[in-house]
C-alpha cells in the first residue's frame, strides 16, 4: 500500500494474542475484500510475551494492508493511541482482535458519512444490544459506566470496546486524552461527549467474542480505581494526580 492516504484506518491493540491472531486477521480481510473502500488495518502490539508479534509480521509480509507496530509494554491505551495517531485514514474504526464486528463498520460509517456525526460508539449497552459474555463482566461494565457518570458526568452507555470517528475533527481530543492502560477508552469519550464542536452518537451492537479476555477482569481492578481518580481529577478539576 502507497503511503498515500485510505479511506479507513482499523486500528486494533493486541496482546499475547498467538492463539487467535493469524485467524481472526484473515477472517476480517476476507470480509472487507469487496468493500468499496480503502483502508489499513493498524496491528498495536502492546508488550506480548507470546510469538504474537512473529504471527502479526508474518501475515502482514503477505497482506500489504496490514501493518504491525509494537509500543513495547503491555499498555492498551498506549497503543490505542499510537495507532490513532499513526492512522491515515479520513475515518478511523477501533475495534478488538476479539470482535473484528465488520457489522459495526458498516454501520458507523454511514453515520459518519452521511448521518452528520464526527464519533460513534458501538454499545454493548445501548437499546437493541445484545451483550453475550459472562455475568460478572456485564455487572463489571454497569459499575465503570455508574463510576464514570457520578465521577465525570458521563452521558452514554458504554466507552469500551468499538468506536468510529473522523480522525481530523477528533484528533485534537485524542492528543489531550492522558490517562492510559484500560482508561484511555474511558477519557476519550467523555472528552468527546465534553466538546461542544462534535456530534456523537451509539449504536447497538451484538458482542461475541473469541475468547476469554487477556488479561483477568480482577487484575485490572487497582490500576483501573486509580486511573478512576485520575480522570476525575482532570476532568473535574483541570489537575493531573500523576
Amino acid at each position: 500500500m502507497s503511503a498515500d492516504a485510505v479511506d479507513v484506518s482499523i486500528v486494533i491493540p493486541v496482546y499475547n494474542e498467538e492463539g487467535i491472531l493469524s485467524a481472526a486477521l484473515a477472517d476480517l480481510t476476507e470480509k472487507l475484500s469487496d468493500v468499496d473502500w480503502t483502508y489499513e488495518i493498524l496491528v498495536a502490539e502492546n508488550g506480548s510475551t507470546d510469538a504474537t508479534v512473529e504471527i502479526a509480521t508474518q501475515f502482514s509480509e503477505r497482506h500489504p494492508e496490514v501493518q504491525v507496530f509494537s509500543t513495547g509494554e503491555p499498555n492498551y491505551g498506549k497503543a490505542l493511541k499510537t495507532g490513532i495517531l499513526k492512522a491515515r485514514g479520513t475515518y478511523v474504526i477501533c475495534d478488538e482482535i476479539d470482535l473484528c464486528d465488520t457489522a459495526f463498520y458498516h454501520v458507523a460509517l454511514a453515520q459518519l458519512r452521511h448521518g452528520g456525526f464526527d464519533f460513534v460508539v458501538g454499545s454493548k449497552r445501548a437499546k437493541g444490544a445484545r451483550d453475550r459474555r459472562p455475568g460478572y463482566r456485564r455487572a463489571a461494565t454497569t459499575v465503570l459506566n455508574g463510576m464514570l457518570k457520578v465521577a465525570t458526568g458521563f452521558q452514554g452507555t458504554d466507552t469500551h470496546g468499538l468506536k468510529a470517528f473522523r480522525r481530523d475533527s477528533v484528533l485534537p481530543v485524542v492528543e489531550a486524552c492522558v490517562v492510559d492502560k484500560d482508561m484511555f477508552a474511558s477519557e476519550l469519550v467523555v472528552r468527546v461527549h465534553r466538546d461542544e464542536s462534535l456530534r456523537w452518537t451509539e449504536v447497538p451492537i451484538d458482542l461475541v467474542e473469541k475468547r476469554p479476555p487477556s488479561i483477568h477482569l480482577f487484575k485490572r481492578v487497582p490500576n483501573v480505581l486509580r486511573n478512576m481518580v485520575r480522570l476525575t481529577a482532570i476532568i473535574r478539576f483541570g489537575r493531573d494526580l500523576k
